[in-house]
């Protein structure tokens, strides 16, 4: 081995070792006992942890995904990915006749678009 690849190596190593080692220094005071003008918590219970853990995220994405999806479903509209769906322009106009641009100069000019002229 050449002299840049031991200093690589041990460079390497160096950083790994870093790595691993500074979550469990930093870890340190975790292990630490309950100061003594603390008072002593009651333990929590599984059934306590898994509500806040499981059951409250659940609950909230259900209520999110019946308020997105609640009033399509109402109205009848499939909401599946993939489902038929004409494409749609938000804001445009509401007739497909007027997004085409034929006719006369004048035709071109109310439906929209970039002429250039003035």
């Amino acid at each position: 081995m050449t002299t840049s690849q031991i200093r690589t190596l041990t460079r390497r190593a160096a950083v790994v070792l870093a790595a691993a080692l500074l979550p469990l220094i930093a870890a340190g005071p975790a292990g630490a006992e309950v100061p003594e003008g603390w008072s002593d918590p009651e333990p929590v219970s599984f059934l306590s942890l898994l509500l806040v853990i499981a059951v409250i995220p659940i609950a909230l994405g259900l209520i999110l995904a019946l308020g997105v999806y609640g009033p399509a479903l109402a109205r009848g509209e499939h909401v599946a990915p993939g489902a038929d769906t004409p494409d749609q322009w938000f804001g445009g106009p509401r007739q497909r006749a007027e997004l085409e641009a034929g006719g006369d100069a004048e035709e071109t000019v109310s439906s929209g678009g970039g002429s250039g002229r003035w």
